[in-house]
């Protein structure tokens, strides 16, 4: 399972990259937001998870949404858009790294050797990105900044989750969060977008890369990640997010025929590495 979530995830880059040929940013977050919400609700319902939110808990799932779902999506796929998509999945998973100053801060949480190493490696990814955007591409960092943008809500959103709980099942707490989500970047598509809201009438290839956007990525893998973190130690369940932007680059150049720089490589090598030194704990730990 653990693999199949890597290369889901990975190959959902280069598909998505796909998707906004055919539909707009918005438009086509919100037919996979639809998708995904619908489909989560179901599985709540067949595996008889509780679906009611608690009491008093409703403004602490929405500022939770809001980061994890809605403003991340809205930044990474606007960002998405204007770099190759193997680039963009380097940049959107560097959210472990953000996790750390936002832990400090939030959480109380200690900041250690391993953790400043893995920050400063992954910064310095970053900024090999951002300087051959501006430097060698000759071309604004407005999509590299957007999609570091996408990873800091993500990582404040993981980080609200445990500073400030919502008790329920987890499929109806993520089934919850993609409907306050979808709200806002529907109600956005319909105002500021033109076009399509749904793929079926585009080129086949646009349409499978929607769909598969829509329910494999966004139902299928969602559900097997839970039950990987259910069954497994973080140490395992923390390998699958090291590896899926090495998934997204190879996937994106198989794909979508793209060819990455050196410096996408060697960015590549930095934020991989960073995430192992942030996520995988000393092997003292892990056996624990």
């Amino acid at each position: 399972m653990l693999a199949m979530v890597a290369v889901i995830w990975g190959l959902s880059w280069p598909f998505m990259k796909l998707s906004l040929s055919g539909m707009e940013p918005l438009r086509y977050r919100s037919f996979g937001m639809f998708g995904a919400m619908c489909g989560l609700f179901l599985i709540a319902r067949i595996t008889g998870a509780s679906m009611r939110i608690p009491e008093g808990a409703m403004p602490r799932l929405t500022l939770i949404a809001f980061f994890n779902l809605a403003g991340w999506s809205m930044l990474m796929i606007f960002g998405l858009q204007l770099l190759p998509a193997g680039r963009a999945s380097i940049l959107a998973y560097t959210f472990p790294l953000w996790t750390v100053p936002l832990s400090a801060w939030l959480m109380k949480e200690p900041i250690t050797t391993r953790k400043v190493c893995g920050l400063a490696m992954g910064v310095a990814g970053m900024g090999l990105l951002i300087g051959d955007e501006l430097l060698v591409m000759g071309r604004s960092p407005l999509g590299a900044l957007l999609l570091i943008g996408s990873a800091i809500f993500w990582a404040f959103g993981t980080i609200a989750m445990k500073r400030w709980p919502v008790h329920m099942p987890l499929v109806s707490f993520t089934a919850w969060q993609t409907l306050v989500a979808f709200v806002p970047i529907f109600g956005l598509s319909l105002w500021i977008e033109k076009g399509p809201m749904h793929p079926f009438g585009l080129p086949v290839p646009v349409m499978l890369a929607v769909l598969y956007g829509a329910l494999i990525a966004s139902i299928f893998a969602q559900w097997m990640w839970y039950r990987i973190v259910q069954l497994t130690s973080a140490t395992v369940s923390s390998i699958s997010i090291t590896v899926v932007p090495v998934m997204g680059v190879f996937f994106s150049m198989l794909i979508l025929g793209e060819a990455p720089h050196a410096t996408d490589y060697a960015a590549l090598a930095l934020v991989v590495g960073s995430l192992g030194f942030i996520l995988i704990p000393p092997r003292s730990q892990s056996g624990k």
